[in-house]
Parts: C-alpha cells; structure tokens; sequence
C-alpha cells in the first residue's frame, strides 16, 4: 500500500521536483520511498516515484521503482494483489527475487502483454512503463479500490495516487470545472472520470490507460455491466448452493486478505457485514484477531455495545473508544489535508477516528465494505421497490399537478411523497429518487434561478443526476440502482472515503466482499435470495447467522452520523458566514454570489433556505463548506 506519481513529458521536471511531489503523499507511505528519470522515446523524460507503506517483504528488496531482470519494464504500484501466490507458481520461469506482490506484475507482463491485467486479482493503481514500446500504462483495479488521477497538456500526461502531486508540479495551473459543481453539491463527491479540474481526470474502475508519444487511449478490461450480464444469464438455482458457494468463496477471499508480514485486524461495528468478515478472520486466525470499534454517547448512534457483544462471542482481543463531538470536530479543519478534492459525506469523520484507533495496534485492517451494495443492503432499495410499483399512479399525479392553483400549480400543494414519486418521469434516473427542492438548491447555487417551471428530469437542465439507467438493460429498479450504485456511489464515495481515511495514519485497509470473485459471482445470486420477504440482504445475514447468533445481528442499522446541522449553526457559522459572503462569492466566480449568500443566512435563520417548508439544508450547506475549506486550502 503507497502511494504513486510521474510523468511522460517533454517539460523539464527534475529529479527534486518530482521528490517534491512524491513527498506531498508521506502520509500514503512512510517507510520507503523511491524517485527515478529515465530517457524516453521522441524527447520525451520519464519520471516514476513512489512512497511505500511496506505489507509484504519488508526488506529493500521490495523498494520501488522496481524494474524487471532484463531492464525493460518499470514500475510504480500502489495496492494488494491477492492471487500473487499463485501466479508466482505459474510464472514460476521468472527469476523472482523478492517475496512481495510487485514482482509478479513485471513477470505477469512480461509474458501476458497486455493481457496480464485479467490475471490480477486485488486492489491495485499500477503505472509501468516499457522501454521496448516507449509506452505508459495506467491501470486500475476492477471496483475502484485504490484511486489514480492524471493530467493531459499538451502531448505530456502527469498521474498521481492523489491530486496533491499534480498540484505540485511544476507548470500546474488549477482550473475549476464548474460543470460538475451542481452534482457535487447533491451527491456530495465527485465521480469518475471527472475530477474538480479541468484537463484533470481520475481513471475509472476496471480501466487501462495507455500513452505513446502523446497520445491516449483508454480501454475497460473490467465492467459492471458486461460482467453482469454474462453472470446473470447462469444463475444459481438453489437457495442452499448458492450459500455454500458464496461462503467458501467468502472464506478464502478473507483468507487471501490475512497474507501480510504486519500485524492485521478488522474494524468491528456490530453490523452484518463487519461481523461476517471478523467472524471468517477469528475462523482462519490460530490467535484472538484484533478488533476496533469506536462507540459515541449518544445512544441513538451507538453501535459500540453490539460490537462488543460479537466480538465477545467470536473471541477477539477487542478494542473500543468512545468519542465526543469535540473529537469529531476538531478533525473538521483536516479534511481537505487528506481528501484533496471536495468530499463531503459526514462519515469521514468517524471514520477517520476508527482507522486512527486501529492504526496504534495495526498496519493493515479489514472492513466490510461493499456489501450493501453487491447484497442488496441500502434502505433506498426497499424505497424503490415501492416506488416503482406507483410509478403509473406518479404519472397520472405528474399530469395532474400541472393545473394552475393559487399562484402556483396543484403540485406545490401535494405531500412530498407524492411530489418525489410524481416528478420522476426521466427514464434514465428512474432509480435515482430525490428531492425536487434539493435538486433546485444544487442548481440554483450555480444559477441563481430556482424557477418553479423547470422539468427537474431535464438532466441537462439539472444535471445531478448520473443519466445512464438504459446502459444496464434492467427493468427492476433496485437491480438498477444497485449496479448504479456500483459504478458511482461505491468507488467515488465509499471506496474514496476509506482510501484517505485509512491512509492519513498509513493504515491499508482490505475488503474481501469486494473480491473479483466474490463480486462476480453476486451477479450469479438470484436478487430474490438477495431481497427475500421484504429481508434486504437475506443470503449475506444467513451466512452470519452459521457464526454469530440472529439475537445479536438483528437490528435496525444505525450507521455513523455526525451533528452537522448543529455544527453549521454553532461552531462552524462564522466560517460559513465567511465562505459565504457576497463579496468573496462575487470574486471567487464560481457560485451565483445573491443567491447563495441569501440562501445560507436564511438557512442559519430557519433551516429551509428560504422555501418556508421546514425542510433543513445541512446536507447541501456541508457540501458548500467542505467545498470552500477545500477552496481554501489549495486556492
């Protein structure tokens, strides 16, 4: 686990320069670190540069750049491969000289070509160069897990782990893309392949870059929907197979992921998904594995004593810490240090305390990410499930709602349910239910103009909405959104949550739902045994259940969440008054200064910015903050 940059260009970038930039990701990689240049073809300079967090083969020998036996192929990676074993075996004619994961993708190129991506299996953002080719390679792993961000000017490309060594290289010059501003501010981040500047992109998941002489071309080599239409079209017949099978696959993705030359644990919240890993590691551990919860005092959030009450019954050596709003506060000023776009989903908070907790015992931890998303976890999917059973009713109420009342129409009058379900009406956000007022909010900060009269399924007009639902080929709305939700909220929201979270204290964090495997065969699961009776989620508790008793699990999810309205309105509201004063809007140029800066005091006076509904704006309003701490920091 590290963190990696370069470049492919024609511009003078010194060895010092690029260390600089490297070294703006010490935090991804303390251990170790690496800087090499090397000539390229048609005037083009090399630079490659790495900081290591060591996992595998703490000795030199896994130092990066790394460069295969016959000097033609080097390379900067940053992630996990878990089958490294394996292919060890299989490229058993390479003459290996270290014990880590780095060295099987030199010999796995080496004699796959381009194809020794489909043989990888793990986390991983690689960039390797080869001197024969004179061509650069970017990839990165199927899901997203770790992230990968270049720069495109003028023939030369510039990549890095993280924004911040873009930024700090020379001739960098950051330019806002305010076209994505609008969807930030509704969804709360930012997905890819977009990035928050212009010329800036981040690699999408299951994506391969390659750059010869200046020019760029970019091929998928993983995809959501092709691998679920290929798996979907043989699935699992019986309830029973289909656990057994998911289970051992469970089993040995956990086991896969234990492989480490550092100590390990797991984070613990007491929910299905973190007690089933935990549960599979205690099974494949000889010694209590180590686990971390952190427990808040207000009894509506806390989670701490279920996790404690697992961890008791699987047996492991448990580690708890229950923290207060000052704790979480005081994190608020660090955000933008770590996540170097705008983020704004409120759980970075307590995860970052739960990964600093962990990090005084381990180096590596795993969680059990992904599976509300593969397993059919989210509340909105019980909500969509409904909602499209009404969608005819939400037509004719659409119609209906147009009729002129009052100085408005029949729609203004009707319960916000309705509204929601009537204004649905694009066929390609079907599953992407929302607010209409939030959905104004997010485009009137850009605009100004919150206009009653606009088709909020206009995307272009309103464009928060990711607008792709017919790519899939999927008339249920859960599956849908669920494989929408694969392709953007997951890696651009989740997975970027937990990669900066855990790296800001250099811990490297592993999810075994989100194994190759274990995802692909998902797709093979029946969604009936996925969502059964109204039970979301029903074959992944099922196989708890074989480790941890029901009385412990069963529970309405509670979720991390942090007093960001309260915050708004208390310790952070002169910082927001400041961020949003018209002056300062008017000079940055990026917001419609009138309209937000009276949207934020009328939102601090009442919590409805100004619509008279009672409806509270914390969400969009932390959006805007965390974009202006951000603003501030780099700008």
């Amino acid at each position: 686990m590290c963190g990696i940059c370069g470049y492919i260009s024609k511009n003078r970038i010194t060895e010092d320069e690029l260390r600089v930039m490297n070294d703006t990701m010490i935090h991804r990689g303390p251990d170790d670190n690496g800087v090499m240049l090397y000539p390229g073809t048609d005037g083009y300079t090399v630079g490659l540069a790495q900081r290591r967090l060591s996992i595998q083969d703490l000795s030199p020998l896994g130092h990066q750049p790394m460069e295969s036996k016959d000097g033609r192929i080097s390379l900067v990676f940053n992630g996990e491969i878990y089958n490294f074993l394996e292919l060890k075996k299989e490229l058993s004619d390479y003459p290996f000289v270290s014990t880590c994961d780095t060295e099987v993708i030199l010999a796995g190129y080496l004699k796959w070509g381009k194809d020794f991506l489909n043989h990888i299996h793990g986390m991983f953002a690689i960039a390797l160069y080869d001197r024969e080719s004179g061509e650069l390679i970017l990839a990165r792993d199927r899901i997203g897990k770790k992230p990968l961000y270049y720069w495109l000017e003028n023939g030369n490309i510039v990549f890095g782990s993280e924004l911040k060594p873009i930024m700090a290289c020379p001739g960098f010059v950051p330019r806002i893309r305010n076209s994505i501003i609008s969807r930030y501010l509704f969804q709360q981040y930012i997905n890819a392949p977009e990035s928050i500047f212009e010329d800036v992109w981040q690699l999408e998941p299951g994506s391969v870059l390659y750059f010869r002489n200046g020019e760029v071309k970019k091929d998928k080599f993983w995809d959501i929907k092709k691998t679920y239409d290929a798996m979907s079209s043989h699935q699992a017949e019986s309830y029973d197979e289909a656990k057994e099978e998911l289970k051992k696959r469970l089993r040995k993705s956990v086991s896969d992921r234990m492989i480490a030359d550092v100590p390990l644990g797991t984070f613990l919240s007491g929910g299905y998904d973190s007690s089933l890993i935990t549960a599979l590691a205690q099974e494949n551990s000889s010694s209590p594995v180590k686990t971390f919860t952190i427990g808040f005092n207000q009894p509506e959030y806390n989670e701490a004593v279920f996790a404690k009450e697992v961890a008791k019954h699987l047996g492991t050596d448990h580690t708890e810490v229950y923290i207060d709003e000052k704790e979480m506060l005081d994190l608020v000023e660090s955000i933008p240090g770590y996540y170097d776009e705008p983020f704004a989903d409120d759980s970075q908070i307590p995860t970052m305390l739960v990964c600093k907790l962990a990090k005084e015992k381990v180096t590596v931890a795993l969680s059990g990410d992904g599976g509300d998303e593969f397993f059919c976890g989210y509340n909105i999917y019980e909500k969509l499930s409904k909602a499209q059973q009404l969608d005819g009713l939400g037509a004719v109420a659409n119609a209906v709602g147009k009729l002129p009342l009052g100085s408005g129409t029949l729609m203004d009058r009707m319960p916000f349910s309705v509204r929601t379900i009537a204004g649905n009406r694009n066929p390609e956000t079907k599953s992407q239910l929302a607010s209409d007022n939030y959905l104004r909010v997010a485009h009137a900060f850009m605009t100004g103009k919150e206009a009653g009269d606009f088709d909020l399924s206009n995307s272009e007009a309103f464009p928060c909405k990711y607008p792709i639902e017919s790519r899939y080929g999927v008339d249920n709305w859960v599956i849908r959104r669920m494989l929408l939700d694969m392709d953007t909220y997951l890696p651009g929201d989740i997975l970027v949550k937990m990669d900066r979270a855990s790296m800001k204290y250099s811990l490297e964090c592993r999810c075994p739902i989100m194994d190759t495997s274990v995802m692909e065969y998902s797709f093979a699961i029946p969604h009936r045994f996925k969502y059964m009776n109204g039970d979301k989620k029903h074959i992944l508790k099922d196989i708890a259940y074989d480790y941890i008793p029901k009385e412990l699990l069963e529970r309405p999810k509670k979720g991390f969440s942090v007093p960001i309205d309260a915050w708004l309105r208390g310790p952070l509201k002169e910082k927001l008054l400041t961020f949003s004063q018209e002056d300062f809007l008017k000079d940055q140029g990026i917001f419609d200064a009138a309209y937000v800066s009276k949207f934020v005091r009328d939102y601090l006076a009442t919590g409805d910015g100004g619509h008279g509904s009672g409806a509270n704006f914390s969400g969009v309003t932390w959006s805007f903050f965390n974009f202006q701490q951000w603003y501030e920091r780099y700008l």
